[in-house]
């Protein structure tokens, strides 16, 4: 949430995910994407500012959050206890890359992904 500034000097929260988009003619107003609207005392570039803070405030908390602790740890020189950014682990040092560049792959039951060889057609 970020705080801004009513006209009357009351301050308020908003979510600036559901901000649509803002104006500022004279006044910087928002309008929210379910057509609600809010006129601020800050500026559009203030706006602006407040929204890039808080995400970067956001992927900064998510990237220094304690990992799960029934989640198997990582061992990729990272912090003890937390977890990396990312979709997929990194592979074990020791593990060499797989030959093959097809980009289809079978997902086992640990959701490794394993190489699935192609069959030439008959046609």
């Amino acid at each position: 949430m970020i705080v801004v500034t009513r006209l009357n000097e009351s301050q308020f929260a908003v979510n600036p995910d559901l901000i649509e988009r803002i104006h500022e003619n004279p006044d910087t107003t928002l309008v929210m994407v379910d057509g609600a609207k809010y006129i601020v005392t800050e500026s559009l570039r203030e706006v602006i500012e407040l929204i890039a803070a808080y995400r970067a405030r956001i992927i900064s908390l998510a990237r220094f959050m304690p990992g799960d602790p029934s989640a198997a740890p990582f061992d990729d020189g990272d912090q003890a206890g937390q977890r990396p950014l990312g979709l997929v682990r990194d592979a074990p040092a020791d593990t060499a890359a797989p030959t093959d560049t097809s980009p289809v792959r079978h997902s086992g039951a640990d959701g490794a992904g394993s190489p699935v060889q192609f069959r030439p057609r008959t046609t």
